[in-house]
C-alpha cells in the first residue's frame, strides 16, 4: 500500500509543486482569493473531480466530489489559501490547500475499487471571518464522515486544540458638549469605554488562567476638547471549550453594560467578525496519522502545539471527526506569519514534507473507507466528547 500511495504521489508532485508556486506568487486576502481558488478547481477537474464553485455563495469558495458510485464512507480534505496583508503567504497556506488538494487527488485514485468519495473543500478567509464558519453552520459537513488537513510549521505535531473565540464590538453612544465650557451637558461615551477595559481588567482574577480577553479602542473621539460622544472597543474572547467561552463572553458583555449604564450612554453589542469553536481533535484519527506518517519515513513528530490561537477547523470538528496535524516545512527554527516563512514554503525540504504528509493524509483516508468498525470507533469517541 505505501509504494501505491508514493508511485501515485510521485504522479502528481510536480502539478502539486506548480500549484504552490503559482499561489505563493500571486498572495489574495481573505474572500479575494479568486486565483488560488480556480487554479484549484482547474487542477481538481483535470483529475476527474465534479466541481461545485461559489460554493453556499461565496465567491472564491468550492467543493470538488470524486464519487466511486459505490457505497463506502466520505472523507474531506480542507484546502486553505488566503493570504496575510503584506508579507504574502506567510502562514503557509499556499502549500497548505495545496498538500489538502493533493491528499484528494490522490485518494480518488483508489476510490473506484474500494467505494466511498472524497470531497475536498475550498475554504477562504481563514485567517480573517473563516469561511469554514459559515460553511459548518449551513450544513456543509453535516454528511462528512472525517475531515482531515494539515498545517505548515517548523516542525511536525500530532492535531491538538485550539480555542474557541467570540469577536464581540462595543459601540458606545452618548452627547457632545465642550468639555471646558459645559461638560455637564455632555455624556461621554469615551468614558464608558475606558471603564469596560476596567472592569475586565478587574475580572482577570477570576476567570480560568487558559482564558484570554484582549481588545483595542477603535473610536475614541475626535478633539480633547469636545465629549466624545462615540466610542468603539472591540475585543476577542478566548476559550479552551465552546461552553466556558459562552459564559465568558456574557460576563465580558456585563463589564461594557455596567460600564455604559455609569457613563449614561446607550451601549450596541454584536460581533464583529464570525466566531470561532474550539478545536476537538479526534484522538483515535490521529493515532493512525501519526503511524501512517511515521511509515511514511517522519520519525520526529512532536507532541500538539501549546497554542492559545484560534482555528474556523474548530467549527468543523463539531459536526464531524477532524484532526488539524502540522507539518514541517523548514530545518530551521521559523516564526509563522512572517516573510520568512513564506520563503519556507517553496524550498525543496518543504515540498519533500509536504510529500510525506499527503502520503499519511491518504493513507488514513484509505484505512477508514476500508474498515467499518474502525470509522464506527471513530464516530463512537466524536458522539461522546464535550464541546
Amino acid at each position: 500500500m505505501k509504494e501505491d500511495i508514493k508511485n501515485i504521489i510521485k504522479d502528481i508532485k510536480e502539478e502539486l509543486i506548480e500549484l504552490s508556486e503559482y499561489i505563493y506568487k500571486n498572495p489574495e486576502l481573505g474572500y479575494e482569493e479568486y486565483k488560488a481558488c480556480d487554479v484549484h478547481e482547474r487542477l481538481l477537474q483535470e483529475h476527474g473531480f465534479k466541481v461545485e464553485k461559489e460554493y453556499m455563495g461565496m465567491e472564491t469558495a468550492f467543493r470538488a466530489v470524486f464519487d466511486s458510485g459505490k457505497e463506502g464512507p466520505t472523507v474531506a480534505y480542507l484546502s486553505e489559501y488566503d493570504a496575510l496583508p503584506d508579507i504574502g503567504h506567510g502562514c503557509g497556506h499556499n502549500i497548505l490547500g495545496t498538500t489538502s488538494t493533493g491528499a484528494g487527488i490522490a485518494l480518488s485514485k483508489f476510490l473506484k475499487d474500494l467505494g466511498g468519495k472524497v470531497v475536498v473543500f475550498g475554504t477562504p478567509a481563514e485567517e480573517t471571518s473563516g469561511g469554514k464558519v459559515y460553511m459548518t453552520d449551513n450544513g456543509a459537513f453535516d454528511d462528512i464522515d472525517i475531515a482531515l488537513m494539515a498545517h505548515p510549521a517548523e516542525k511536525h505535531y500530532k492535531s491538538g486544540a485550539s480555542l474557541a473565540m467570540d469577536a464581540i464590538e462595543f459601540v458606545f453612544r452618548g452627547r457632545t458638549a465642550h468639555a471646558a465650557s459645559n461638560p455637564d451637558k455632555g455624556i461621554n461615551a469615551l468614558d464608558a469605554a475606558i471603564n469596560t477595559f476596567n472592569n475586565i481588567n478587574a475580572m482577570r482574577e477570576h476567570i480560568r488562567t487558559d482564558a484570554r480577553v484582549h481588545g483595542i479602542i477603535k473610536d475614541g473621539g475626535r478633539a480633547a476638547n469636545i465629549v466624545p460622544d462615540l466610542a468603539i472597543a472591540q475585543f476577542y474572547t478566548r476559550a479552551t471549550t465552546k461552553t466556558y467561552l459562552k459564559e465568558l463572553s456574557e460576563r465580558v458583555k456585563n463589564c461594557a453594560r455596567g460600564a455604559s449604564l455609569a457613563a449614561g450612554t446607550e451601549l450596541e453589542i454584536r460581533n464583529y467578525e464570525a466566531s470561532y469553536d474550539n478545536l476537538i481533535t479526534n484522538s483515535i484519527l490521529s493515532d493512525i496519522y501519526v503511524k501512517h506518517l511515521r511509515d511514511m519515513g517522519v520519525k520526529d513528530i512532536q507532541e500538539p502545539k501549546e497554542s492559545f490561537g484560534s482555528l474556523d477547523a474548530g467549527n468543523v470538528s463539531h459536526v464531524c471527526p477532524t484532526i488539524h496535524p502540522y507539518f514541517a516545512i523548514s530545518e530551521k527554527e521559523i516564526v509563522a506569519h512572517t516573510r520568512e516563512f513564506a520563503e519556507e514554503t517553496i524550498k525543496p525540504f518543504a515540498y519533500s514534507q509536504m510529500v510525506k504528509t499527503i502520503g499519511a493524509l491518504v493513507w488514513t483516508g484509505l484505512d477508514v473507507i476500508k474498515d467499518k468498525q474502525l470509522l464506527d470507533s471513530i464516530k463512537a469517541e466524536f458522539t461522546k466528547v464535550e464541546p
